[in-house]
């Protein structure tokens, strides 16, 4: 059987595609292989009538949703392999099968990298996160860090001092930012420290202090890191698709790449701001740009 559209990928901007396309009558497939890199989340903010939900909610009662559309089927499996057939692409699981379809949508996010901070990953998601606009209500007035080696730190700082009066921005030993960008941030009462980070301490996953190389010690309540960012899978870039600057792939207003009949939608295509709902929308767009290529492709078929 052909299929419209393979999704691949079932976090937000997957299912919710495979939302539109049911809707839409189409036959879909969401390849869904369990391993999110939101794993370590435990609440998603920002979506509204769905502000606080947990990720395995959030799917469990996505999952029941698409179970209304007897056009799309939810796999859990894993892809290896994408090539592109004649016509359409074939699309490989890890256990072998293989399903053709006429178009595929990339929703397969992102990998991330911390800043290389000795133990970042037992704070990661309880008391650090990558986003102020889904964590910073949480860590509201406490006395936040802000740890970046990134050129976006003196950005990040900014943004952060929306929630907190009492932040400390680390570059972790990297010079990216400025003297300029260091004064201006002072006189907001944001300091920065350009030591190396020689450890965090605290108790499970909350964190408390942290020591420097230079001997300095801060207390901290929490606060926020930079993570650098690469495509979740080689898929895209195997296909033709281009990749921006930013390491997301190039798309138009409908999610189309620059690979014809391969779309991406979510965090694979505008990697930041990351957020659960800009993804599920990022979803709903590339589906939409499915769904009116395929009735253009049919239409003058004959």
């Amino acid at each position: 059987m052909w299929l419209d559209c393979a999704v691949i990928g079932g976090g937000p901007a997957g299912l919710n595609a495979a939302l539109v396309l049911g809707r839409a009558r189409r036959v879909a497939i969401v390849f869904d292989d369990n391993r999110p890199r939101n794993a370590v989340t435990r609440e998603s903010h920002g979506f509204i009538t769905r502000d606080g939900v947990g990720p395995k909610e959030f799917r469990r009662l996505a999952h029941g949703e698409l179970a209304n559309y007897p056009s799309v089927t939810v796999k859990p499996d894993r892809v290896v392999g994408v090539v592109r057939g004649q016509p359409g692409f074939l699309v490989q699981t890890g256990n072998g099968v293989i399903y053709r379809t006429r178009t595929v949508i990339l929703a397969t996010g992102l990998k991330e990298t911390l800043p290389a901070v000795p133990g970042i990953r037992e704070y990661y998601g309880i008391s650090l996160f990558s986003c102020p606009y889904c964590d910073g209500w949480e860590l509201r007035d406490k006395r936040l860090v802000v740890i970046s080696d990134s050129s976006n730190a003196y950005h990040t700082a900014k943004i952060v001092r929306n929630w907190s009066g009492d932040i400390l921005l680390c570059t972790n030993g990297a010079n990216n930012v400025s003297a300029e960008q260091e004064g201006l941030l002072g006189r907001r009462g944001i300091r920065v420290n350009r030591s190396r980070i020689r450890a965090l301490g605290g108790e499970r996953g909350m964190l408390r202090r942290i020591a420097f190389e230079d001997g300095e010690e801060a207390r901290r309540e929490g606060g926020f890191v930079s993570p650098r960012w690469e495509q979740g899978a080689a898929f895209g870039e195997a296909l033709g698709c281009q990749v921006a600057p930013s390491g997301g792939f190039v798309t138009d207003d409908y999610g189309r790449t620059t690979a014809i009949g391969v779309y991406a939608a979510g965090d694979a295509s505008i990697i930041t701001p990351s957020q659960l709902v800009i993804a599920a929308g990022e979803g709903s767009k590339a589906a939409i740009g499915v769904n009116m290529d395929l009735t253009n492709e049919d239409f003058y078929a004959y």
